[in-house]
């Protein structure tokens, strides 16, 4: 771990395997209330984690040097989640609308010897919603009945979180693994649970689908205002590489033109879903006018693997609303245009050459990460070198102490396999099979299922031209949601998201709830 550290390296590790194992008992336990009391634990042990890392740190030296201020902020917040906790119980409509609208926004936090971007307003949303959820569980006399079983999208998806924890104890290097496991997969794996037993009305998904659309049509505001002023707001590297290079990408507050491009990509998937359903003229043009500008806010960002995980999403899209005959052929024009214009033009793409190092560099460095990442995978081929060590073990297998680290390949599964080898990389197949069985099953024809479906795709083939597969929220929301959307129809008289294309074609109808424990 690192050294600012209160606890031993041997405690951090147990804490964390102990709250990834909590985590899994909130999704997979058999009461009710045992599913409660697992939530509970996951919920005071990690922040204990998480300060017990950066006891020593700067910052938290700061805060301690202050006493009283830091037991005031700290009473604050306690008072202000219990006042969100009360609202949640209260009204769970709002708790799903901010939960959505929390999923973009990061703060810079020291951690684990480097600087973590943590989603903290969603922290404080999926803590205040938890005890919006546990605390009636725990005190109903009728909380020791059986849970709701989970499927084999659930325990492929916790155990994998249990092996990652477990698969850090012979790794070199755990900070990573650490990060990954306390800031990230353990609250996340709340809000699944969370989101996935909402009651997810028309009402809701309308609420919190505009919720997104009006945040990415403010982000591209704010990347617009960046590119005329060619001013960042955020990330030196960023600053940095714009003030070298021919080309200026923007982050807008993001802190990385990739992640930036792939929420505007995902928010546009959803916008299309409304344009091939709504038949409302309304509803149309207010779906071309978003879709126009945050096209303009998706060029600025020159994010390869954003338009690549769009055009897939929109490949998804028209597949379940029109059929595969409508998208086969475009889908070979499109190829076909695009081999010639590498075969054919190679230098307009800036490759002189297919060698490897000339596509290398074209590739800002991704094929070199690439290849030692398959390296280091047939090296330790059975359990990998550890969870969050690629970073470490790249750099050594490299000889590369004077390179820029990396913390992954690029290509998730690349780097689940150099890490935990043939056994992680087999649960993260079954994981991707189970989702999208789950996700497109009924998605023909529906349009919140369509959109749920194309906007998974498209942020699969993202992070396997980029990173961040569980680590990003938007992972864990659409399997919750599309879990939730996937409830056996005998238990509902009709479908939420029949509802919603009634809705944006101008007709009434009778909510509907999708309920699930």
């Amino acid at each position: 771990m690192s050294d600012t550290a209160a606890f031993p390296e041997w405690a951090l590790l147990a804490g964390m395997i102990v709250a990834a194992v909590l985590a899994a008992a909130a999704v997979l336990g058999r009461t009710v209330r045992g599913r409660a009391w697992a939530m509970l634990g996951a919920l005071v042990l990690t922040p204990v984690l998480l300060v017990g890392e950066i006891w020593n740190s700067p910052q938290v030296e700061s805060v301690r040097d202050r006493g009283p201020l830091a037991l005031a902020a700290a009473a604050i917040g306690v008072a202000a989640m219990g006042g969100l906790a009360w609202l949640f119980a209260r009204r769970p409509g709002f708790f799903a609308v901010l939960a959505l609208a929390a999923l973009p926004f990061r703060v810079p936090i020291q951690a684990g010897g480097s600087t973590a971007n943590l989603l903290v307003p969603l922290y404080v949303v999926i803590g205040a919603g938890a005890l919006a959820w546990l605390i009636p569980r725990l005190a109903a006399r009728h909380a020791g009945t059986p849970a709701e079983r989970s499927g084999g999208l659930e325990w492929v998806l916790l155990g994998g979180i249990v092996l990652y924890a477990l698969q850090s104890i012979y790794a070199d290097e755990r900070a990573k693994a650490f990060e990954q496991v306390v800031f990230f997969y353990v609250p996340f794996a709340l809000l699944f649970v969370l989101l996935r037993g909402l009651e997810w009305t028309p009402r809701r998904l309308l609420w919190g689908g505009g919720a997104l659309v009006v945040l990415a049509l403010l982000f591209a505001g704010i990347g617009f205002w960046e590119f005329q002023t060619r001013h960042l707001l955020l990330n030196p590297k960023v600053i940095a590489s714009n003030q070298v290079e021919e080309y200026f990408r923007v982050n807008s507050l993001f802190f990385d033109p990739n992640i930036y491009g792939r929420f505007l990509a995902l928010v546009m998937l959803g916008l299309a879903s409304v344009l091939l359903w709504a038949k409302r003229p309304r509803n149309l043009l207010l779906a071309i006018g978003a879709l126009l500008v945050l096209w303009g806010g998706l060029l600025t960002t020159l994010s390869q693997s954003s338009f690549a995980a769009l055009l897939l999403g929109l490949a998804v899209v028209a597949w379940l609303r029109f059929g595969a005959k409508y998208v086969v052929g475009p889908a070979l024009v499109a190829a076909v245009a695009a081999a010639v214009l590498v075969f054919a033009f190679p230098g307009a793409l800036g490759i002189d050459s297919f060698d490897s190092d000339t596509l290398d560099d074209a590739t800002s460095g991704r094929v070199e990460l690439m290849q030692g990442g398959v390296d280091l995978a047939r090296e330790q081929p059975l359990q990998g070198w550890g969870s969050g060590s690629f970073n470490a073990e790249y750099r050594r297998a490299e000889d590369a102490s004077g390179r820029e680290a990396t913390s992954a390949s690029h290509t998730i599964p690349i780097t689940v396999a150099a890490e935990q080898g043939l056994v992680g990389l087999a649960l993260y197949v079954a994981l991707l099979v189970l989702a999208f069985r789950r996700l497109l099953h009924g998605a023909r024809g529906n349009p919140v299922r369509a959109a749920l479906a194309a906007m998974f795709a498209a942020l699969v083939l993202h992070t396997w031209l980029y990173a961040a597969f569980l680590e990003d929220p938007v992972t864990w929301t659409l399997l919750a949601l599309g879990s939730a959307l996937a409830a056996p129809l005998a238990s509902r008289r009709h479908e939420p998201e029949d509802d919603v294309a009634a809705a944006l074609n101008g007709h009434r109808s009778q909510p509907a709830a999708v309920v699930r424990q």
